[in-house]
């Protein structure tokens, strides 16, 4: 019963909340372990034994789907020899000679969420996860937004379900987690957990934001088999417009698939994606029709698991960095251990829950793996019995000693610094001077780096009295009197600039480009801002603001709390001068519409094209959907413009865009 629960456990974990505890070797030993014991004791096997069960039963607030036909699990293995014996137990189901040949397919098992697309004449009509296997949810909307998924398929019979894994990249997975990090959002731990929590979003238009991708590896329900064999049957999807996996092989004897087994191994470091093994399948149909199903598993294919690369050290120290969004990242320090051919001296800790989970403590002899054989990961600590002083996780930053804090419901401690954190100093002078804030031309990365090494700008006020050095900067490589007196220009261009753009600068949590311009509006300019945020009612006063909910108005509060912030704003106030707001919308004929701008804009920036749109009185977004009334299409315009064409979109080019601003 033990175990049974804690499987139980480890399935809501992994396939309902896409948050697994422990390491996908961890939950195959457990499953292992129960497969091992009912072996043993059939007579104590329980009715809700986790061998009859695929995945879990969804709770999300999303709408349930049953499946016409059910999506299976696959039984592993984990060695050579069980793979020789999964071949044996066919050859005897089904009385083949010994030398009679069993053909297999084999291809990656790509590490990411299962799904079925169900087309009917042609159309897409659904998308459902596994969930349970019988019951998954319904992720339509979501599906659509993948541009891997076809909406409408040429030839394709009266019905038809495509079975396959929606998956992140490594790549595109790093630069979410990177964007992530840079807006305060949620860090995903690895592909599968983005790809899954990205997926099954109530919201189709956060699924649309995020790069996810899709395989094909088989169907469900369909009204006629049209190829014979495995492979066939692939290849037919794959003309139909469904991707498949590039290490797809057919393989005449078991030999032969361990071979691709091993090449795939040996190569997994360098594919894009994360695979845990290779899945085998019996290459003829009609065997796999007489082959049929156990309780929850195919009794004609096999998933191949790969080893985790595991090994043991010493936890030495943990340090804090600050990133530049002021998140305090624990990084553990080991005594270097060699792990899948790589020496490993650092791992990181993730955050505070994690080390608490972990119950981590300098001292600690901890078992690390290497994760996708890529990020070092610790997995498991071997001495949280023995008596050692906690640790304490950091409540001020390391880097400048302000306030650390994390918000409620997150788990990411962060330094409320802002301004003055010299880890955080690069990254925000950046910000602010980029082209949706401030927008000084001639004040790029290269520059900003000059004057913070000469100690010239070390917060954005400095910007402000940079004429102070022209001397100096005159006398300074690559630097003339034109370029020196363009960049001052540019500077003094900026004084009694836009009181929204000059809020978005500042770098303030949660408050973007939007909402800064909300809350000008509401509030007039920063200063009045700053007195209702230091007021006793200040969350309520800022929550009323349209589009301004408790979460940025506790961000906006926790900002002028701190003094330095204050005296930062009170420099910039003097030296910058930014305006009142003054609203410059139009009453246009596209009030109230909804655009998205795609491909790349040749007489206008992207940015230039959004204000535009809205002071036209219209709301520009960034992807399509229902509720888009028009989309602007560039050069290189790509899944877009595709999207909004099969929808039934309104669609312009720039000269036609241009031409309607002319207009208003």
């Amino acid at each position: 019963m033990r175990l049974a629960r804690e499987i139980a456990k480890h399935d809501k974990l992994y396939h309902d909340r896409d948050d697994p505890e422990i390491s996908d070797a961890d939950y195959d030993a457990l499953v292992a372990e129960n497969r091992a014991l009912e072996a043993a004791f059939p007579h104590l096997v329980r009715d809700d034994s986790p061998s009859r069960k695929v995945g879990h039963t969804p709770s999300s607030p999303l709408s349930k789907v049953t499946h016409a036909q059910a999506m299976l699990s696959l039984d592993n293995a984990f060695s050579d020899e069980e793979v020789r014996d999964f071949v044996g137990r066919m050859r005897r189901f089904l009385s083949l000679g010994p030398d009679e040949p069993v053909v297999l397919t084999a291809e990656p098992k790509i590490d990411g969420l299962s799904c079925s697309l169900r087309y009917e004449d042609g159309r897409l009509v659904l998308a459902a996860t596994r969930g349970d296997g019988s019951v998954g949810e319904d992720v339509t909307a979501n599906a659509r937004t993948i541009s891997d998924v076809p909406q409408v398929l040429e030839d394709a019979p009266p019905v038809l379900e495509v079975r396959g894994e929606v998956y992140m990249a490594k790549d595109d997975f790093a630069a979410l987690n990177a964007r992530q990090e840079e807006l305060g959002g949620k860090i995903f731990a690895n592909p599968r957990n983005a790809a899954a929590g990205s997926f099954r979003q109530k919201d189709a238009s956060v699924t649309a934001a995020r790069p996810l991708r899709f395989f094909a590896h088989g169907w469900g329900e369909i009204s006629a088999e049209p190829k014979p064999t495995q492979e066939a049957m692939v290849r037919w999807l794959e003309e139909l417009g469904f991707p498949v996996a590039d290490h797809f092989t057919r393989c005449e004897t078991v030999e032969q698939a361990l071979g691709v087994y091993e090449t795939i191994g040996r190569e997994r470091g360098a594919l894009p994606y994360d695979i845990d093994g290779v899945v085998y399948k019996v290459d003829r149909l009609d065997w796999q029709h007489r082959l049929g199903q156990v309780a929850r598993a195919p009794r004609w294919a096999l998933a191949h698991k790969f080893p985790a690369e595991q090994a043991e050290t010493t936890l030495e120290a943990i340090d804090i960095q600050v990133g530049r969004t002021g998140k305090l990242t624990p990084v553990g320090r080991l005594a270097p251990v060699g792990v899948g051919g790589v020496i490993v001296s650092n791992v990181t800790l993730h955050n505070r829950d994690e080390i608490d989970r972990l119950g981590l403590r300098v001292g600690d002899r901890v078992r690390i793996q290497r994760a996708g054989d890529v990020i070092p990961q610790v997995v498991e600590n071997l001495t949280r019995d023995e008596k050692r002083a906690p640790y304490i996780f950091p409540d001020h930053c390391p880097e400048c000693g302000s306030e650390a804090v994390a918000e409620e419901s997150e788990v990411d401690v962060r330094c409320t610094g802002g301004l003055i954190c010299p880890a955080q100093r690069f990254e925000r002078l950046k910000h602010f001077v980029s082209r949706g804030a401030m927008d000084i031309d001639g004040l790029g990365a290269k520059s900003l780096e000059e004057f913070l090494a000469l100690g010239w700008v070390e917060k954005p006020s400095d910007i402000f009295i940079l004429r102070d050095h022209r001397d100096a900067l005159l006398g300074r490589e690559g630097w003339q009197e034109k370029s020196v007196d363009n960049l001052l220009a540019a500077i003094d261009a900026r004084r009694g600039f836009d009181p929204g753009r000059f809020l978005f600068g500042l770098g303030i949590r949660h408050v973007g480009a939007v909402t800064a311009k909300d809350l000008m509006k509401a509030f007039t300019n920063v200063a009045t801002l700053e007195r209702v945020a230091r007021s006793d009612d200040a969350i309520v006063q800022l929550s009323a603001v349209d589009g301004v909910g408790e979460v940025v108005a506790q961000a906006v509060v926790d900002f002028f709390h701190e003094e330095h912030n204050r005296e930062e704003v009170a420099r910039l106030l003097e030296r910058a001068a930014p305006a009142d707001y003054v609203s410059d919308v139009q009453d246009t004929a596209w009030s109230g519409k909804t655009i998205v701008f795609t491909g790349k804009l040749e007489s206008v920036s992207r940015d230039e094209a959004k204000a535009q749109a809205e002071r036209m009185g219209a709301k520009a977004a960034g992807s399509v959907s229902k509720k888009t009334d028009l989309l602007v299409a560039g050069p290189g315009a790509g899944s877009k413009l595709k999207k909004a064409q099969e929808m039934g979109v309104r669609t312009m080019t720039e000269e036609e865009w241009l031409a309607e601003v002319a207009k208003a």
